[in-house]
């Protein structure tokens, strides 16, 4: 006789598996801290290097313009803003990967807390079943 709740379990850690389970389980392997440390920084690794390709397209396309006339107070003040900006971006960047990723590592220990609950209650289910056979 087929047992629904069985079924339902069965079902419900199937599509955790061919959903999230593989990334669920990497992601969880980690600390809440060393995730998020880690993923902030490589986001903030990217971040930078998009900055220098940027600026030096913008570079290579206004160069010659922002060359013409220039003087160490213009130079200077460029550079500021340049700094001022790449620091903003950062600092914006950082704040937001650190809460995406502290987000995501949480969703994912949940997932998995649940999925290791369902699994746990089919063996259960499965042992009961074993012994009333017996």
């Amino acid at each position: 006789m087929l047992d629904k709740r069985k079924i339902r379990l069965m079902t419900r850690a199937a599509i955790y598996e061919k959903e999230y389970g593989e990334e669920d389980l990497k992601i969880s392997s980690y600390y809440r801290k060393d995730y998020s440390s880690l993923n902030t920084w490589i986001t903030l690794i990217w971040v930078t290097v998009g900055y220098f390709l940027f600026g030096g397209i913008i570079f290579l396309c206004y160069g010659e313009t922002l060359i013409e006339g220039i003087t160490i107070t213009r130079l200077l003040i460029f550079a500021a803003v340049a700094v001022a900006l790449y620091l903003a971006l950062i600092i914006i960047y950082g704040i937001g990967a650190g809460s995406f990723y502290s987000k995501k590592h949480a969703r994912a220990k949940q997932r998995v807390k649940k999925y290791i609950r369902d699994i746990t209650r089919l063996e259960k289910m499965n042992k009961t079943k074993e012994r009333n056979r017996s």
